[in-house]
């Protein structure tokens, strides 16, 4: 059964959206949930401070365990901050939830070095300095799950969509971030995957409570990633509309990477543009 009871969780961007969907279904399960959320608006700008603390009263108000944490995490000296503040408080902190992120279009000839530079701090950088900093606690008490957020935006080219280049940069640096430190944190249970979630909210354009696509119907995926009955890592959990599909890079059988990839040949230029047909085969099979 999945259950967090006495277990704390922090959730990053959780006073929206998806974030909240999440602090309010882990909270259901018995969790003490900790929702950090700047406030800023769908463009990833501005704070409000009234934000998350409104979403955790509103928690309370439906009888849940919840409390605004207001650090901002957009460095690492934030981000080991706001770890310290859950440990100092609570004394443990069980599972992460990294949420906080926004979509930023800006075509190849428009983007700025500051912008790429924020989305990566926040959709990238801060998942690392957030699991750097709950690594020595969760390491300690030989327990802890860390769930990262990546986009299908980032990860399949036919859903890539023009100007988001900066956006599927910080997606896909999530996944190696994630590959490494499920590795890392296997003897000493931790476990890390990674959510690709699609839910109708404000990043949308879309206020009000949606008739489909709904932040609630992700929920479910990502408590199971963050509680104890998940025990493997490395995976990116597909979650939209309530269904769900893990999935992960996986290398074929008989390779020995990578002085033998079981692959076509070829020692000239000339030589793979001839057989480009039989090189190009993207891994499409069927699910069982």
């Amino acid at each position: 059964m999945v259950r967090f009871d006495r277990q704390v969780v922090l959730i990053t961007g959780a006073g929206r959206g998806l974030g909240l969907a999440y602090a309010r279904c882990v909270a259901r399960l018995g969790a003490t949930v900790l929702l950090q959320d700047n406030g800023a608006n769908s463009a990833g700008h501005g704070t409000d401070p009234q934000v998350a603390e409104q979403a955790a009263e509103q928690l309370r108000l439906e009888g849940l365990d919840a409390r605004a944490v207001l650090v901002d995490i957009g460095s690492r000296e934030g981000c080991h901050a706001l770890v310290r503040s859950v440990l100092t408080i609570h004394g443990r902190m069980d599972a992460l939830i990294h949420n906080a992120g926004w979509v930023a279009y800006n075509n190849i000839d428009a983007i700025e070095e500051s912008a790429f530079d924020h989305m990566m701090a926040i959709a990238a950088k801060a998942p690392l300095w957030l699991a750097q900093a709950a690594w020595p606690a969760m390491k300690t008490a030989g327990y802890g799950r860390i769930v990262m957020t990546t986009s299908c935006r980032a990860l399949f080219p036919q859903y890539v969509q023009s100007g988001l280049a900066s956006y599927a940069a910080a997606k896909l640096a999530v996944v190696g971030i994630m590959n490494v430190l499920a590795a890392e944190g296997q003897q000493d249970g931790i476990i890390v995957n990674a959510v690709s979630p699609v839910a109708k909210t404000r990043m949308w354009g879309v206020e009000e409570e949606p008739d489909e696509l709904r932040p609630s119907d992700v929920a479910p995926g990502v408590a199971y990633l963050a509680s104890s009955q998940c025990a493997e890592g490395g995976w990116i959990l597909r979650a939209a509309n309530g269904q769900f599909h893990a999935t992960k890079a996986l290398e074929a059988e008989g390779v020995d990477y990578p002085r033998d990839l079981r692959a076509v040949g070829a020692s000239t230029a000339d030589e793979v543009a001839a057989n480009w047909v039989l090189i190009a085969v993207p891994s499409l099979e069927p699910r069982s």
